[in-house]
């Protein structure tokens, strides 16, 4: 299938985006690039998607602007919308992944009249202190001995990694997160990450102190749309999936979906079940 590229420039920066497929329209915000392959080709035949760059994968325009002015997360949630107004979609679904969740979570609560449903996977509920330490738990109780000396051995490489390219540190940051990324312990984590531009500024901002001061429970009063939540039994880096059961009941409509031989990345770790299960929660809204 053809894959149409385009972009959107919005306050000096040069929003990129991939499209492919046919179908319902999905929206998916991070890195083009990386969520491209993340998703399966035959969820690709049955949907029409859109992986959109956000500001952290995108070259900075000079600006004097403070950091968080220019990365705001309202400004994040602006520049989705404008490309939404862009490709002309009245309405679509909004996927996140991972720290991509609270975007899709956010936009969708401002934009409920132009969101289908939102589709959030290997998410977490914060990036706090205290969901860091739950994560934690959940890997040094599930995690095979083998895993867990590998994660060890990444960690401590990774600071001569860091100082030896400091503007890839995003990058480096996600590969040494691969033992718990993955759980497959021979995936080849790096064959995402290709090409792959990161805004060092912009994740430091939104992923240090944006997503971790997070409270998405504000603005769900009145916020209707659809949620579907997939979460991996060994997600090891958002931590298990009952730190979302206290949050579920203030969601008008909420399904949490759990993907026992996954561990933060669903979609592709068990892409088969992952597509039957997404496409029927989806036909329950059309």
């Amino acid at each position: 299938m053809k894959i149409q590229e385009g972009f959107i420039e919005r306050n000096g920066f040069k929003l990129h985006y991939l499209r492919e497929g046919k179908g319902e329209p999905v929206f998916v915000i991070g890195s083009r690039l990386f969520y491209h392959r993340l998703f399966s080709a035959s969820l690709k035949e049955k949907l029409d998607f859109v992986f959109a760059d956000h500001r952290g994968f995108s070259i900075p325009p000079e600006s004097t602007e403070p950091v968080e002015e220019l990365y705001a997360l309202e400004e994040i949630i602006e520049d989705m919308d404008a490309l939404r107004r862009e490709l002309g979609w009245t309405r679509c679904w909004v996927v996140g992944h991972s720290g991509h969740g609270f975007m899709a979570l956010e936009y969708a609560k401002k934009y409920a009249d132009h969101v289908k449903g939102v589709i959030l996977t290997g998410m977490a509920t914060s990036l706090s202190t205290g969901n860091h330490a739950l994560a934690d738990l959940h890997f040094e109780t599930l995690a095979e001995p083998e895993r867990i000396n590998a994660f060890r051995a990444n960690m401590e490489a990774l600071p001569a990694a860091i100082e030896a390219e400091p503007d890839k540190s995003f990058l480096l940051y996600n590969l040494a997160l691969a033992p718990k990324s993955w759980l497959n312990l021979e995936m080849d984590a790096g064959a995402f990450w290709t090409e792959v531009y990161t805004n060092m500024p912009a994740i430091d901002y939104l992923w240090g102190i944006v997503f971790r001061d997070i409270d998405i429970t504000q603005g769900l009063t009145d916020f209707y749309v659809p949620v579907w939540l997939a979460h991996g039994k060994f997600d090891y880096l958002a931590g298990p999936a009952d730190q979302w059961t206290g949050l579920m009941k203030q969601f008008s409509d909420i399904t949490l979906e759990s993907f026992e031989h996954s561990a933060h990345n669903p979609p592709y770790e068990e892409a088969t079940l992952f597509e039957e299960k997404l496409l029927a929660w989806m036909d329950l809204y059309q």
